[in-house]
C-alpha cells in the first residue's frame, strides 16, 4: 500500500510517497498547478507504487486542490481529505524541531492518512459541483457590491445630507439617482458617483439571476432542507455544496463538528465544562447562526428552547445550542431528500 500525501498550493503542489509503515519511497515531486497536473503524478507514481494501490491524501484545502482531487477520483484513484489541524499534530510529532516545509508538511499529510482510517473520501456530485459554481460566484458578486456601495457611501456623504440605506433594491437606487441628479456638485463629481450607482445596478441585476438560478436548482434537491425554518434557497445551495454526499457524516455529531458547532470538552478537577469551538467550516456555520436568527423570530419552538436555556447559559449559550439542535435537523432533512433523489434515480434506470 502506497500513501501520498499532497501539500496544495495556489500555483504548485507537493507530492511525497510512503509506504504502509510511513518511510519515504522517494524524493518530494513538486508540480505545477496547471493542465497537465494530473498526467504528471500519474507517470510519477506508476513508477514508484509499480501496481500497488495507491492513497491520495491532500490536505484540506479545496480552494487549491479541488481541481486535483476531482482529477485523481475521475482516473479511479482513492483520495482522501486530511484537516490541516491533523497534519500540523503529525508533522510536530514525526520532524525535526521547528522543522516546517512544504514537503515535510506533505509527509506529515500521509502520515496523518495512514493513522486516520475514517477520514473524509473525495467524492463528485454534478449538481453540487454546479451549485458550488454559482454559490462562489454570488458571493464574490456581493463581496464586491458590498465594498462598492460602502465606498459610494462615503463619497456622498461629502454632498448628499442622506443617502438612502439600502442600495441592493431599486427604489433606494433609483432615490439616490434623483438626489445625484438634483444636488449642486461638480461634473466631474458627478459622473464619478453616476457610475458608481450604475456599477451597483448592474451587480444587482447579477446576483439577482444567479438567486433565481439557484433557486431553480435547489428546489427539487433539497424540498425537506428548504422546509426548515430560516433556511433559503442560497443557504441550503451553501449546504449542499459544502457538504456534498450527506452520507459522508454518519451521524449529526459528526456534522456538528465539521460546521464548529460541537462544544468541546475542557474538564479540569472534575469541574465537567464546555467551550466554544471555533474551527469548522466558517461558511456553513455563518449559514447556522443566520438560521437560528431567523428561528428566533418566528419559530415557536426556538424560541421556547432558548427561553430556557439563557437563564443559565446566556444569549450567546442559548443560540450556540439552538445551532447544534439545527445540526440534527439539518441532517435529517438531508438525509431524507438523498433519499429521495437515490429512490427517483433507481425508478428511472428501471424504466430505461
Amino acid at each position: 500500500m502506497v500513501t501520498v500525501g499532497i501539500d496544495p498550493h495556489k500555483h504548485v503542489h507537493v507530492a511525497v510517497a510512503v509506504d504502509a509503515d510511513g518511510r519515504r519511497l522517494t524524493r518530494p515531486l513538486t508540480v505545477k498547478n496547471d493542465a497537465n497536473l494530473i498526467g504528471v503524478l500519474l507517470k510519477w507514481i506508476r513508477t514508484i507504487a509499480d501496481g500497488t494501490p495507491v492513497t491520495w491524501a491532500i490536505e484540506d484545502g479545496r480552494g487549491f486542490a479541488r481541481r486535483l482531487a476531482d482529477g485523481l477520483l475521475l482516473t479511479g484513484h482513492e483520495v482522501v481529505w486530511v484537516p490541516t489541524r491533523l497534519m500540523a499534530a503529525h508533522r510536530k510529532l514525526h520532524a525535526a524541531t521547528g522543522s516546517k516545509s512544504d514537503p515535510v508538511d506533505a509527509v506529515a499529510v500521509a502520515h496523518a492518512a495512514i493513522a486516520t482510517p475514517g477520514l473524509d473520501h473525495h467524492r463528485i456530485d454534478d449538481r453540487v459541483r454546479e451549485l458550488r459554481v454559482l454559490v462562489d460566484s454570488r458571493a464574490d458578486l456581493v463581496r464586491r457590491r458590498t465594498m462598492v456601495i460602502n465606498q459610494l457611501k462615503a463619497y456622498t456623504h461629502l454632498w448628499l445630507d442622506h443617502t438612502p440605506g439600502d442600495l441592493t433594491r431599486r427604489p433606494g437606487m433609483t432615490s439616490l439617482m434623483a438626489l445625484v441628479d438634483t444636488t449642486d456638485m461638480s461634473d466631474h463629481v458627478r459622473r464619478v458617483l453616476t457610475e458608481m450607482i450604475t456599477e451597483i445596478d448592474g451587480l444587482n441585476k447579477r446576483v439577482r439571476g444567479l438567486e433565481t438560478t439557484i433557486r431553480e436548482l435547489v428546489t427539487p434537491l433539497a424540498p425537506a432542507l428548504l422546509e426548515i425554518t430560516g433556511i433559503s434557497h442560497v443557504s441550503a445551495a451553501v449546504l449542499l455544496a459544502e457538504i456534498g454526499d450527506i452520507t459522508r457524516f454518519t451521524s449529526s455529531a459528526k456534522l456538528a463538528r465539521y460546521t464548529g458547532t460541537a462544544p468541546i470538552p475542557v474538564y479540569s478537577s472534575d469541574k465537567e465544562r464546555y467551550r466554544l469551538h471555533r474551527g469548522g467550516n466558517r461558511r456553513l456555520n455563518s449559514v447556522l447562526y443566520t438560521t437560528s436568527i431567523v428561528q428566533q423570530r418566528f419559530h415557536p419552538g426556538a424560541r421556547a428552547l432558548l427561553a430556557r436555556h439563557e437563564p443559565a447559559k446566556g444569549a450567546r449559550g442559548a443560540r450556540r445550542i439552538l445551532k447544534r439542535h439545527l445540526i440534527d435537523v439539518i441532517h435529517r432533512a438531508m438525509t431524507q431528500d438523498r433519499a429521495t433523489w437515490q429512490h427517483h434515480i433507481a425508478q428511472h434506470q428501471i424504466a430505461a
